[in-house]
């Protein structure tokens, strides 16, 4: 088949997809991630949060040993943190984002046709609140969290959101080699992608539907036409694409400013409005976390400053205690924040 009907069909394909797609998937609060790979082994993870509300977030710093639990007053999960970590909270009730002392990172990301555990499922149950934590305490690697995972210890759980919307999420991590995995539950069946070719994610629809439809954008290639809209689709497109063309550098800061620069790229203004999508949601928050350098950076969108945590200046040792950055409502927070943390009890988990 010549090239030129070949594209022909595959837009006529894509451009079907995308339909249905835009008929069947719920309107959702969106996300981005991406990862970069720089020369030097100097990989990068960068993620946008965004959601439809304030999620009052701040910066924690947990230690290693902390016993935890899942928030489930009974049949819950527990483990006792293996690694340090520095995480950012939403609603002061689960760790949405972040960096363990080993340059493991874990982006939760909303995800519409998450479905879970199935009726009558009795083992230990983990909201999916902790998850992103569990995963941070636990593992050094990517490869180590895939396997755990595969065993299928537990049952994930979710919980309905302050906001009263319900929590439906997956799970994106990456490791200093840059390796990563993305992990989704539909129809309450684990679905894991696993290697270094996954380096992007949204939202809806699911990941292996995503994958097809941009492999379409592909094969049109970034330099002739990129799609525009905030749709997940349009943004995986986007993020795939300007995360390899920008410049793949050894220089730490200029790696974590082509990632920041990706995902402005991909970000929602702030305040947007869409007609007929009256839950479309708006950037709140960027983090960009050099693992090979192990330094951790989070901009606001209401605020003028970029602040960061260098996690090699962090005491993570057994008994050095739970400290919290306040964030929430100090929006003129900039700079290097490492010695800023005050001690805090750690938040309990949202859970049923």
């Amino acid at each position: 088949m010549p090239r030129r009907c070949r594209r022909s069909m595959l837009a006529v394909i894509a451009a079907s997809s995308a339909f249905v797609v835009m008929l069947v998937a719920p309107v959702a609060d969106a996300c981005t991630r991406a990862l970069y790979f720089g020369k030097q082994a100097q990989t990068v993870t960068g993620r946008t949060m965004d959601w439809s509300e304030d999620m009052h977030s701040n910066m924690w710093i947990f230690p290693r040993g902390m016993d935890r639990e899942s928030g489930m007053e009974r049949g819950g999960l527990k483990w006792t943190s293996k690694y340090g970590s520095v995480v950012t909270s939403v609603y002061e009730g689960a760790s949405a984002d972040g960096m363990n002392e080993k340059g493991l990172v874990a982006n939760l990301l909303y995800l519409a046709e998450s479905e879970y555990t199935v009726p009558g499922d009795k083992r230990p149950a983990l909201v999916i609140s902790s998850w992103a934590q569990y995963v941070l305490d636990s593992f050094a690697t990517v490869e180590e969290a895939v396997a755990d995972a595969r065993k299928e210890a537990y049952r994930m759980v979710t919980d309905t959101l302050p906001n009263g919307k319900k929590g439906t999420v997956h799970l994106a991590i990456s490791d200093r080699s840059g390796d990563s995995a993305i992990f989704e539950y539909l129809d309450g069946k684990l679905v894991i992608h696993h290697g270094k070719q996954y380096q992007v994610m949204t939202n809806s629809p699911a990941y292996d539907q995503q994958l097809a439809l941009n492999a379409y954008w592909k094969e049109i290639g970034g330099t002739v036409m990129l799609p525009g809209t905030n749709r997940a689709a349009d943004r995986f497109a986007r993020a795939s694409f300007y995360i390899n063309a920008c410049k793949q550098s050894a220089n730490p800061r200029e790696a974590v400013a082509s990632v920041f620069s990706v995902m402005n790229n991909c970000s929602v203004p702030l305040g947007i409005t869409t007609p007929n999508q009256p839950n479309i949601s708006s950037t709140l928050w960027r983090t960009v976390a050099d693992q090979k350098n192990r330094v951790y950076y989070y901009q606001s969108t209401i605020s003028p400053s970029l602040l960061w945590v260098d996690l090699a200046d962090i005491n993570f040792e057994y008994g050095s205690g739970t400290r919290k950055l306040l964030m929430d409502g100090n929006p003129n927070l900039g700079g290097n924040q490492t010695a800023n943390f005050k001690e805090a009890e750690p938040f309990k988990f949202l859970a049923p």
